[in-house]
């Protein structure tokens, strides 16, 4: 019988969601890329279970310098990414109620150098969002520069051109070993054998489960649950140009979709990695919710998902080398926010595994690339396994 033959590459890409596809794209250009997925197609987990929304006034200081950065891909996706449209308008309007003012005024203060949103008094936050109690809200404001993504084409146009550039895509190709083999890394995977110099785990929920593996410090990522209901509007009632509305404080949020609502009770439940699935009590709280909000009823769920939103300590993504020897890279953490943000965060890790200049938009935006490594999280370096 002869012997699978091994796969040799100059980068070794475990996970295609769309962290992991992006900056395979970016690094394909100049590189000889592998791009490694457990499942059979890419995008199964996160990717493809994002509530899909482009909002500048979302997340930490970081991630919104990361999600400016990223606007002009979005905004111009036939130059940078060979499609025609990625983006639809979709106003996110937040709001607080009385015992929230506190909140939103945080909120106003941190993002209104950067951001321009609109202050919003109680009647002109219901005539917004008709769909509210009259009453339940005191104030908000509207981010006026936010937008639906559409998440399938970002992710396929990123994979055509890492196609385009001679990437080669494994599915099927779960991860099963790595050691470090003299300067290489060789990874074995359900679907046969791969070595390359450098390795980028951008593996989303599983990514301590590959550092691990690779004799490498975890990072302490915690995969949590996001819960997910689509539900009909009230009958007679034209939703489509409602504004993404969410509680201030991140209690829930609701938009419109594909003719219906879309509405969570955004939840951080703690899991391990997985096949997320939505639990009952979580699909009735998000209800309850809901409907103590606004002024109609849900009689039954049309469907329900979940997916895994992953996080460290700092809730700020981890992107960096994590050995001595700067050849095992980490793309991950990117929580909620890692679709909004992928153009820059793919750009900004293919400048750090390639030692070239950061962007300078990148730059401009005042993020602080050292905040982002992982050698803030204190995790030892370790020496890789060899095999």
């Amino acid at each position: 019988m002869t012997a699978a033959r091994t796969v040799e590459s100059e980068i070794i890409v475990i996970g295609a969601g769309i962290a992991g596809a992006s900056v395979a794209a970016e690094l394909a250009q100049q590189a000889k890329v592998s791009l490694l997925e457990m499942e059979s197609q890419p995008g199964y987990h996160t990717t493809g279970r994002s509530a899909a929304i482009f909002v500048p006034s979302y997340g930490p200081p970081s991630i919104r310098a990361l999600t400016r950065a990223s606007a002009a891909a979005f905004l111009d996706p036939v130059s940078t990414l060979g499609v025609d449209r990625l983006l639809s308008p979709r106003p996110v309007l937040m709001m607080a109620r009385g015992d929230q003012l506190e909140s939103l005024d945080k909120l106003k203060e941190e993002v209104a150098a950067n951001t321009p949103i609109q202050d919003l008094t109680a009647s002109q936050v219901e005539d917004l969002n008709p769909l509210l109690r009259p009453g339940y809200a005191a104030a908000g404001i509207l981010d006026v520069d936010s937008y639906d993504i559409d998440v399938d084409a970002l992710h396929q146009a990123y994979l055509r051109k890492f196609k385009s550039n001679s990437g080669r895509l494994f599915t099927n190709a779960r991860v099963e070993g790595i050691a470090k083999a003299a300067a290489d890394w060789q990874v074995e995977t359900s679907a046969g054998t791969h070595r390359a110099p450098i390795i980028i785990n951008a593996a989303g929920a599983w990514v301590d489960d590959i550092n691990t593996m690779a004799g490498l410090a975890a990072i302490g990522l915690v995969p949590k649950r996001r819960t997910m209901i689509v539900v009909d509007p009230p009958a007679g009632f034209d939703i489509a140009s409602l504004p993404m509305t969410a509680d201030v404080d991140e209690q829930f949020y609701i938009k419109p979709e594909a003719g219906q609502l879309v509405l969570s009770p955004a939840d951080e439940t703690p899991s391990p990695p997985c096949d997320a699935q939505p639990e009952e009590l979580d699909i009735a709280i998000g209800i309850d919710r809901i409907e103590k909000a606004f002024n109609f009823p849900i009689t039954r769920p049309k469907s329900s998902w979940a997916g895994l939103r992953s996080f460290v300590a700092d809730g700020v993504p981890v992107v960096g080398f994590a050995d001595p020897s700067n050849s095992f890279f980490i793309l991950a953490g990117q929580g909620g926010y890692g679709i909004q943000t992928c153009p820059a965060l793919a750009r900004l890790a293919a400048a750090l595994v390639t030692g070239k200049a950061i962007p300078p938009d990148i730059v401009d935006q005042g993020l602080v690339i050292s905040e982002l490594s992982p050698d803030r999280l204190n995790c030892p370096h370790k020496d890789p396994v060899r095999s």
